[in-house]
């Protein structure tokens, strides 16, 4: 099947135009970190309730990822992303006029649902519009604008935070996601649908019966799930409450956190395509690369209050191996099951980032109940994402000797 290939001016100007979105969604992803001492004083929020309203936002991404592969498929990304995100406003209204902590996670679940082809209808577009050896590129440079998305969530936020209070920033989030809406329909084009009509083989039980992506369940909900629960939220309570960090200082943590995050995605981005090309270079990547976050994790564990945040930065650069998996699973299926692959591998990710989001939070609780101190707590949390994401690496291999 010929791909409808883009000239390289129009294939820029649509990643920009739905790099903007991915930029909204990150940013909306990570902003709990920063705005937690907020909400916690505001709604008087235990670490528990912290860990759900943080997680909301992905049990809304993860509940739409199934059918969005379905609609990505059969209508396009410029449709079904601009659609998605007249939701998005919605929501981010609703938490701006929030009066308990009720409203507040069922707006962040709207957000979640709204946000949820941010990057999976970009990924769709670039396996269809874009030539195989660049979807690695676009793929990383994507992530680098969502670490630019929660760069923007840290200090800049932290820096209106007292000016304009956490309430007008989501007014003005949601002024920027109509804006991106109406650029997403000026720029990006009408979905060809001849190259991507559904077919006999366009069946979702493919997708979950390959082999490939079976290997990669585990380390989709718990490696990378963990991480975007660390990344986006826990980092930030744990240079809180575990190296004594002040609010402003933890802030600049995070602000130092995904700029590492955002400076690794740009090289990576440059560089991967050059070594891996295609799913088997990748698995040869994740074999040798993937431990690296697992011993930087399991460093900070031993360090507790001694952790700074450059220690939280590595252990984010060195887990940019996970991000070979999604392009991976792309190019491992059919033009005509793009979509639902993907789409799939994110339901994965976003269900697990929701479940130890709010897991890691329980056990800190638990851990406070049983009379550990904060800083016990808070490492027994931890250990159960190392864990749980060592076991999910030994299945890789297990299934890709």
């Amino acid at each position: 099947m010929n791909k409808p290939v883009l000239a390289k001016s129009k294939a820029i100007i649509i990643f920009l135009v739905f790099a903007l979105g991915y930029f909204i969604s990150t940013l909306l992803r990570a902003i709990t970190a920063t705005i937690s001492p907020e909400l916690v004083n505001e709604f008087n929020l235990s670490a528990g309730e912290l860990g759900l309203l943080g997680g909301g936002y992905f049990l809304g991404f993860a509940s739409v990822q199934i059918p969005l592969g379905y609609l990505l498929d059969l209508r396009g990304p410029r449709k079904i992303v601009s659609y998605f995100l007249s939701l998005t406003i919605v929501g981010l209204l609703i938490f701006a006029l929030a009066q308990n902590f009720l409203t507040l996670l069922v707006s962040r679940i709207i957000i979640g649902v709204g946000v949820g082809a941010c990057l999976m209808g970009p990924l769709t577009a670039y396996r269809i519009w874009y030539q195989d050896e660049t979807q690695q590129r676009a793929n990383s440079w994507m992530l680098m604008v969502g670490a630019i998305g929660m760069l923007s969530s840290s200090l800049p936020v932290q820096f209106f935070l007292p000016i304009i209070g956490w309430r007008n920033i989501f007014f003005l989030l949601a002024f920027i996601t109509l804006v991106c809406i109406i650029l997403i329909i000026i720029f990006i084009p009408q979905w060809t649908s001849k190259g991507n009509q559904r077919s006999d083989d366009a069946k979702l039980s493919i997708v979950w019966e390959n082999q490939f992506f079976k290997s990669v369940i585990p380390m989709g909900f718990f490696s990378t799930g963990g991480l975007f629960a660390i990344q986006t939220l826990w980092a930030g309570p744990w240079m809180i409450k575990v190296s004594g960090y002040t609010p402003e200082e933890s802030a600049k943590g995070l602000f130092l956190i995904y700029f590492f995050t955002l400076l690794s995605f740009l090289i990576w981005g440059y560089f991967v395509p050059k070594f891996s090309k295609n799913v088997h270079d990748a698995i040869r990547l994740l074999k040798y690369g993937s431990p690296l976050s697992l011993l930087v994790l399991g460093v900070i564990i031993y360090l507790g209050p001694n952790t700074e945040s450059i220690h939280w930065a590595l252990f984010i650069v060195s887990a940019v191996f996970l991000s070979l998996i999604q392009p991976a699973v792309g190019m491992a299926f059919s033009i005509s099951n793009a979509g639902k692959a993907l789409t799939s591998y994110n339901l994965l990710i976003f269900i697990g980032a929701f479940f130890l989001q709010w897991i890691i939070g329980l056990i800190i609780d638990l851990g406070l109940s049983l009379n550990y101190s904060e800083i016990a707590s808070f490492q027994l949390a931890m250990s159960f994402v190392l864990v749980t994401s060592l076991t999910s690496y030994l299945y890789f291999l297990l299934k890709n000797n």
